[in-house]
């Protein structure tokens, strides 16, 4: 895990100009550091590959975006290797690219020695299109939504049956997995709206509501009033109160990577007292045989993301309550 204290470290001043550096996972095969430059203390990933990895990544530079306040190149440090440099140019940005090295780092571990760079460009694009997706006006009006939602749950259900490490790690639908958060015995997938008269749910692809590989899938709804001011909760507070109870643990470094992830910057975090939001309903169904949803599976060849929506009438007989999906949550369902 990279962490604050580990830049600070390599960021004691050195008496000549070079570079500081740290390897990260000494298990793997993979040339990969973080490193910081002096005398200008400059935050980079490196990333080592072979001139037949370069050879792979070198195309996907030449349409690469420019992003403010990080950078990212790629030299030949001799005959037969190359090395990636993703640098922090701008201080805000900070505590945004430590998580990002460490994505962009762990994605590369995961690689061949023929991907490793190319994996990571296209990881670091990634992380390009969230920052501009999200810009400088904060997250747009669904998407504060969304991530009140899943956070809400997060709070007020997952870490009231679990353990922090374990709730946390749950969260999942910031590394765009296909349903919000993802346990051993259960998917839990969350939808909040603001709508007044919500008839419908919207489901964003075909695979959300698609259940195989896992013993439940729940489909949780949550209808909130949303207005400024007022008495309701603001994005920040709920997550100052996920903060509290995560403390100074391991858990909380993973749930500062999530937030991240999801879009929601440090440096935007004014953007984000309001608006404020008041629970009104929660609906809670078990997504099982029957089902009104549209899975993978059951498309036809050629057919692919399918956005749809479902209405909330033809799922009365397959509601839940909180006590069962804490059950299944907690593994004592049966």
């Amino acid at each position: 895990m990279i962490d604050e204290a580990l830049w600070q470290e390599l960021e004691t001043p050195q008496p000549n100009q070079g570079r500081s550096t740290r390897r990260l996972f000494r298990e793997s095969g993979h040339d990969i550091h973080i490193c910081v430059s002096h005398p200008r203390r400059q935050r980079m990933l490196l990333i080592r590959g072979s001139s037949r990895a370069a050879d792979r990544a070198l195309p996907l530079l030449v349409g690469l975006r420019e992003t403010h306040g990080l950078n990212l190149s790629c030299s030949s440090v001799s005959n037969r290797e190359f090395e990636l440099q993703i640098s922090l140019t701008a201080g805000e940005l900070r505590e945004v690219f430590t998580p990002l090295a460490e994505d962009i780092a762990r994605t590369a571990k995961d690689s061949t020695p023929e991907t490793v760079l190319e994996r990571a460009v296209r990881r670091f694009a990634h992380w390009q299109q969230l920052m501009r997706s999200v810009g400088s006006q904060g997250l747009g009006r669904e998407r504060r939504l969304g991530l009140y939602g899943e956070l809400r749950y997060l709070r007020d259900h997952l870490l009231t049956v679990l353990p922090l490490h374990a709730a946390v790690e749950a969260w999942t639908g910031p590394e765009g997995s296909n349903q919000d958060f993802q346990l051993p015995s259960v998917a839990i997938e969350v939808k909040t709206t603001a709508k007044k008269n919500p008839d419908n749910i919207r489901i964003a692809n075909e695979r959300q509501l698609d259940g195989r590989g896992v013993d439940h899938l729940v489909l949780v709804h949550f209808v909130l009033d949303e207005r400024r001011g007022g008495l309701g909760e603001s994005l920040n507070a709920v997550v100052d109160s996920i903060r509290v109870t995560t403390g100074l643990t391991p858990a909380s470094a993973r749930f500062e990577n999530r937030l991240i992830q999801s879009g929601y910057f440090p440096h935007q975090r004014d953007l984000y007292d309001e608006p404020r939001y008041t629970l009104r309903h929660t609906g809670l169904w078990t997504v099982g045989e029957a089902f009104p949803c549209i899975t993978e599976t059951g498309l036809p060849a050629g057919v692919g993301n399918c956005a749809y929506d479902i209405s909330v009438i033809a799922l009365e007989k397959h509601r839940t309550t909180t006590e069962e999906v804490t059950q299944v949550i907690r593994g004592t369902d049966d």
